[in-house]
C-alpha cells in the first residue's frame, strides 16, 4: 500500500522550525566568545575539540601544559577565534580563553591600590613583565626605591605589588612595587628614629656615592657617612673606601629629630693611629713610607693607614735647591725619611729625607778653613754679591766690597760673569748658618801695598788723565794706583771747567804733593811740576782741596763722583747703573 503523504502545510512548517533551529545555533557561535567543548581526538600537534557546531575545532598542541595528560571526552573552555578557515575548520585558542576568563577574573577582584603577588615572567622594554592572572607591566622605575641595574636579577621571583593603574580597553595593568617599599620605609623610619642614639653600631647598606660621601640605608631612612669620617687616612673619593650595594656596620655620630637627618662613621669604628703616634714614632726614627700627595710647599708621606707626615721642600736635599717637591719626588713613590718632630694634637709629623745623608756642611771648616785659596764656579747673581759653587750644595759668596782694591763695585756684574771660574780667599765660615764669605780681591796683590816705597812727595811723574770730574782729574800712576789733581792744581790761570784743559787719555807731567796709604789717597799738581827741585816746596794752599775726610780726597768716593758725572766729563760713557741679576 503506498505511503500516504504528509500535507504541504504541514511540511512547510517542519522546515520552518529546523531552519529556526539552525540560524539559532549559528548565533551562538560568534567569533571571539568564550565555548565550552569536547575533546574528540588527540594528535601529535593538535586537539580535535567538537563544539556543537557543524564542524570540529583545532586546538594546538602547545597550548596544553602537558599533552599526555589529555584526554577523549575532557572538557575545555575555548575561545573561538574563527568560525571556518581555509580548511573549512573551526579555529579555537585555550589559553587566549584562559586569559580573557583571568581577565575578567581580576576586573572583578582587583582595582586600582589593590595589592597583588604575581611571578616575574619577564623582561619588556622599559621593564619587567608580571603573571597577576594577566601579564602586567611594572616599570623599571617602580621596582625599587633604589635604580635597580640588573632586571635579570628578578626573573622567577614572586614579587608583591601594588596595581597603580588599569586600562580596561586595552587591558593594561601597571603595577609598583616600590610604592610598597616606601609604604614598609616610612613606617621603619618612625620606629628607627625613636631607637636611634648617637653612640650606637648600626647595619646598613650603601645606597648612593657622591663627592662628598656616601649615603647609607640603615632600614627605614638613610644616614650620611661622610668621607672625613670614612678613614683615619687621606681619600681622595668615598669610592675608594666603599661601593654601591655593600653592607656596612657603622657608628652613630649624631641625630637631628628635627632635620631627620643622621651622622654616620667608619673610622670610628677603628683605633685612632695618632693616640700612641709619640711613642711609635720619636724625634729622630728613621721611618719608609709612600709619598701620597704633592704640594708646592713640600711633599705628605704615608708612615700607616691614617698617618702621614710632611717633607717640606727645604727638607728634601742638602745640596740641591728644591723650589717644589715635584721636581725631584713623584705620587707613589717610596722614600726613607727622619722624624723630625711630632705634634699629636693637630696631628702633625714632621719629616726630613736630607738627614737621611750626610751634610756636606758639617765638614767646611776642615775643607775650607779661614785664609785658605779656593776655586769655583760664579752660579748666581745678587745686587751685593756672587755666589760661587765651591761644590755640590756648598756655596761661598763674595760681596761687592771684596771683589776690588781700587774701584766701588756696584753690582758683581761689572767684573765677574755667570759659570766663569774664579779663585778667591776664604774670610769667614759658619756652618751652622751654611754661609761662607769669600774675597776676590784677597786673591790678588794689592797695588797699594808699599805705595810710599815707590812714591815720595816732590817726585816728578808722567800719567795719562784716566778720569774726568767737576772737581778735578785721575790720573792712572800705574794699574790699580791713580792720583787726583785738584782743579786748583792744574794751571796758574782760573780754570772754569777742567775739559777745557784737559781730556781723558792726555799725557800729563805732575809731582806728588801728598801720599796717603792708609786712605789710599795720592795728591797730584800740574803746576808744581814746572817748578824745580829746590823751587818746590808743600804748603797749605796745594792741599786745599784735598783735606782728610772730604770726599774729594776718599778716591773711592772721588771714583763713584767722576763715574756719576762722566757723561759731561767722559765721552761714550754712562750713567745708567748695572742691573741686578737673579
Amino acid at each position: 500500500m503506498a505511503k500516504k503523504k504528509k500535507p504541504v502545510i504541514e511540511m512547510d512548517a517542519e522546515r520552518a522550525k529546523m531552519m529556526a533551529m539552525y540560524e539559532e545555533t549559528l548565533r551562538e557561535f560568534n567569533e571571539g566568545a568564550i565555548v565550552k567543548g569536547t575533546v574528540v581526538e588527540i594528535r601529535s600537534q593538535e586537539v580535535l575539540v567538537n563544539i556543537g557546531y557543524k564542524s570540529e575545532g583545532v586546538l594546538q598542541a602547545s597550548e596544553f601544559k602537558d599533552l599526555s595528560e589529555v584526554q577523549i571526552g575532557d572538557e575545555v573552555d575555548v575561545l573561538l577565534v574563527r568560525l571556518e578557515d581555509e580548511n573549512g575548520m573551526v579555529v579555537l585558542s585555550k589559553s587566549r580563553a584562559e586569559q580573557q576568563q583571568n581577565w575578567d577574573n581580576v576586573l572583578v577582584s582587583c582595582e586600582e591600590g589593590a595589592i597583588v603577588t604575581g611571578l616575574v615572567k619577564g623582561k619588556v622594554k622599559g621593564g619587567l613583565l608580571v603573571d597577576v592572572g594577566v601579564d602586567a607591566f611594572l616599570p623599571g622605575s617602580q621596582i625599587d626605591v633604589v635604580p635597580v641595574r640588573n632586571l635579570d636579577e628578578f626573573l622567577g621571583q614572586s614579587l608583591e605589588c601594588k596595581v597603580i593603574k588599569i586600562n580596561k580597553e586595552r587591558r593594561n595593568i601597571v603595577l609598583s612595587r616600590r610604592d610598597l617599599i616606601e609604604e614598609m620605609r616610612r613606617g621603619q623610619k618612625k620606629k628607627l628614629l625613636a631607637e636611634i642614639q648617637p653612640g650606637q653600631s648600626r647595619m646598613g647598606v650603601v645606597k648612593n656615592i657622591t663627592d662628598f660621601g656616601a649615603f647609607v640605608d640603615l632600614n627605614g631612612m638613610d644616614g650620611l657617612l661622610h668621607i672625613t669620617d670614612m678613614s683615619w687616612g687621606r681619600i681622595n673619593h668615598p669610592s675608594e673606601v666603599v661601593q654601591v650595594g655593600q653592607q656596612l656596620e657603622v657608628y652613630v655620630l649624631d641625630v637631628n629629630q628635627e632635620k631627620e637627618r643622621i651622622s654616620l662613621g667608619l673610622k670610628q669604628k677603628l683605633q685612632n693611629p695618632w693616640e700612641e703616634i709619640e711613642m711609635k714614632y720619636p724625634k729622630g726614627t728613621r721611618i719608609r713610607g709612600k709619598v701620597v700627595n704633592l704640594v708646592p710647599y713640600g711633599a705628605f708621606i704615608q708612615l700607616e693607614e691614617g698617618v702621614e707626615g710632611l717633607v717640606h721642600v727645604s727638607e728634601i736635599s742638602w745640596t740641591k735647591r728644591v723650589a717644589r717637591a715635584s721636581d725631584v719626588l713623584n705620587v707613589g713613590d717610596e722614600v726613607e725619611a727622619v722624624v723630625l718632630s711630632v705634634n699629636k694634637e693637630e696631628q702633625k709629623i714632621s719629616l726630613g729625607i736630607r738627614q737621611t745623608e750626610a751634610n756636606p756642611w758639617d765638614d767646611v771648616l776642615g775643607k775650607y778653613p779661614i785664609g785658605s785659596r779656593v776655586k769655583g764656579k760664579v752660579r748666581n747673581f745678587t745686587n751685593y754679591g756672587a755666589f760661587i759653587e765651591l761644590e755640590e750644595g756648598v756655596d761661598g759668596m763674595i760681596h761687592v766690597s771684596d771683589m776690588s782694591w781700587v774701584r766701588k763695585i756696584n753690582h758683581p756684574s761689572e767684573v765677574l760673569k755667570k759659570g766663569e771660574e774664579v779663585e778667591a780667599i776664604v774670610l769667614e765660615v759658619s756652618p751652622e748658618n751654611q754661609r761662607i764669605s769669600l774675597g776676590l780681591k784677597q786673591a790678588q796683590e794689592d797695588p797699594w801695598t808699599g805705595i810710599s816705597n815707590r812714591y815720595r812727595i816732590g817726585q816728578l811723574i808722567k800719567g795719562k788723565i784716566s778720569k774726568l770730574a767737576s772737581f778735578g782729574a785721575f790720573v792712572e800712576l800705574e794699574e790699580g794706583v791713580d792720583g787726583l789733581v785738584h782743579i786748583s792744581q792744574i794751571s796758574d790761570d782760573h780754570v772754569g771747567k777742567i775739559r777745557d784743559v784737559l781730556q781723558p787719555g792726555q799725557d800729563v807731567e805732575a809731582r806728588v804733593i801728598k801720599i796717603d796709604p792708609i786712605d789710599r789717597r795720592i795728591g797730584l799738581s800740574i803746576k808744581a811740576a814746572k817748578l824745580s827741585e829746590d823751587e818746590f816746596q808743600v804748603d797749605d794752599s796745594m792741599l786745599e782741596g784735598l783735606r782728610p775726610g772730604e770726599d774729594l780726597v776718599d778716591l773711592a768716593g772721588a771714583f763713584d763722583a767722576a763715574l756719576s758725572s762722566s757723561e759731561e766729563w767722559s765721552p761714550g760713557a754712562s750713567r745708567e747703573e748695572p742691573k741686578s741679576e737673579g
